[in-house]
């Protein structure tokens, strides 16, 4: 039997590598992509996002995590949870299909109407999937989740580009995510090996609708706060405002999810494992916050430094205003996996309320200060979010502390060696090489004047995270 800082450790690895992976490839379909199509494609793919993830929400109930916190789950429990979110995905499409006209109505785009109906039918597919879905989650099989999505990431970004080209525009973007979800709900019954049954006994759903319903309100609100700019800009400004922002909000979430994801796939479990051992807990907690300010700061940051660059080399100069877009953003995005790590630490403890009203509490803040700076511009209405974003950081610290008495002391040691030599690296790469006329020798060397100097910094101070990590590569296999 492996000891849990052995899954632990091969959980991260394989969700590293996985994300890596995965976000190489939507750097390649999105070149393919932001080159073949425009703004306003983009734009019209845009105002619809907030619909469909909702849908995706409410489709998944939060049953996934419930499943993970239930102590000896049984086929029985799966088996609800399959039933009900098939239920609630059908249901959920007819209602956004006979509401499709609406939603054309209020951007006043009629072409909206086919294509939302479209899109929702991966709300169908997808409820079909939970159930072994969250299957695959609770038993930390991280690597068959890597191998199901990297391949249905693959294949689908193949069919959109192949639409772009053949001039289809924004419909293989639409065609891209129900090929995703279709590969991803096959895929996920072939490695999880569950299957349903027609014996169906919703009473296991009674039990977690508790718990798994504010799950479900806080993601939605999460949604909301997510997909706000969208809904503003496609309403009071034009599709071009809106492909902009969706552009620059899609590389900066690429990035930010890069950890966010890895994260994700063990956070919950290993604390679930450990939560009878508070001490236990909050070692384990305190490791994976170094581990993850040890990632996120150098690559957020990074990926602001280089946001002009990036994005022109890749995907050209009409893209070159969602740059800076991009780059405010990125700012906000070093910060979220910190918060959202703190956040699986609420919720492994069962207290779905409390992070239920606080990611209230972070959305409402958000919108408003948004509105109040939208007469200013979309950068002004982006720096005020990106603020609420940051120090919306020290509330998530706060209900950790509530759980496993961090202090704020041992945060700031935990991540100020990451934060301040990524920012200052950051900030001599952008000073040094702003005379540095070709693009793409001032991409690289900025590239390289941060990463060889983090890395060896820290391991010239002694690193722990760095070495260990490195050990870890050096010396065990991926099995």
């Amino acid at each position: 039997m492996e000891s849990l800082k052995e899954k632990t450790a091969r959980g991260l690895l394989w969700g590293s590598l996985s994300n890596g992976i995965q976000q190489l490839l939507n750097v390649v379909i999105g070149i393919f992509l932001g080159r073949l199509l425009d703004t306003s494609d983009w734009g019209m793919v845009g105002m619809i996002t907030i619909f469909t993830a909702i849908g995706a929400c409410l489709q998944e109930g939060g049953f996934i995590a419930a499943l993970n916190k239930r102590k000896d789950a049984t086929h029985r429990d799966f088996n609800a949870v399959f039933w009900t979110s098939m239920c609630i995905g059908v249901g959920f499409y007819a209602i956004m299909f006979f509401c499709a006209p609406l939603i054309s109505a209020f951007y006043k785009e009629p072409a909206l109407t086919p294509l939302t109906r479209f899109i929702c039918l991966s709300f169908v597919i997808s409820s079909l999937s939970t159930a072994p879905r969250a299957w695959l989650f609770r038993n930390m099989m991280v690597r068959e989740t890597s191998i199901m999505t990297i391949t249905s990431l693959a294949i689908s970004g193949v069919v959109a580009v192949a639409m772009a080209f053949s001039g289809m525009a924004y419909w293989g973007i639409a065609t891209q995510n129900i090929v995703y979800i279709l590969l991803i709900t096959l895929l996920s019954y072939y490695f999880s090996g569950w299957r349903p049954s027609l014996k169906i006994d919703f009473r296991p759903v009674r039990e977690m609708i508790g718990f798994s319903s504010r799950l479900i309100i806080t993601n939605m609100v999460n949604i909301v706060n997510t997909n706000f700019f969208s809904v503003i800009l496609g309403r009071f400004y034009t599709k071009c405002d809106v492909g902009n922002y969706t552009q620059a909000n899609k590389w900066n979430t690429m990035g930010s999810s890069l950890i966010s994801n890895v994260i994700y796939g063990i956070a919950q479990p290993v604390f679930t494992k450990v939560e009878e051992d508070r001490e236990r807990q909050k070692a384990v907690l305190r490791k994976l916050l170094r581990f993850t300010a040890f990632i996120t700061f150098p690559l957020m940051l990074g990926l602001a430094l280089v946001a002009k660059e990036f994005i022109v080399i890749l995907i050209t100069e009409k893209w070159l205003v969602s740059a800076g877009i991009m780059q405010l953003l990125c700012i906000a995005g070093a910060f979220i996996p910190i918060s959202f790590l703190f956040s699986n630490l609420v919720i492994s403890r069962g207290h779905s309320k409390a992070y239920m009203w606080t990611s209230v509490a972070q959305c409402v803040a958000g919108m408003v200060v948004a509105l109040a700076a939208s007469p200013f511009g979309i950068h002004v209405m982006v720096t005020a979010f990106v603020v609420v974003t940051i120090l919306w950081t020290y509330v998530w610290l706060r209900l950790a502390q509530r759980e496993v008495s961090i202090t704020f002391s041992e945060f700031v040691r935990d991540i100020s060696p990451y934060l301040l030599l990524s920012a200052v690296l950051c900030l001599i790469a952008h000073f040094a090489c702003g005379g540095i006329g070709n693009l793409y020798l001032r991409f690289a060397v900025k590239v390289v004047a941060v990463a060889i100097p983090y890395v060896g910094v820290l391991w010239l101070l002694g690193s722990t995270i760095l070495r260990e990590s490195a050990t870890f590569l050096l010396h065990r296999k991926i099995t």
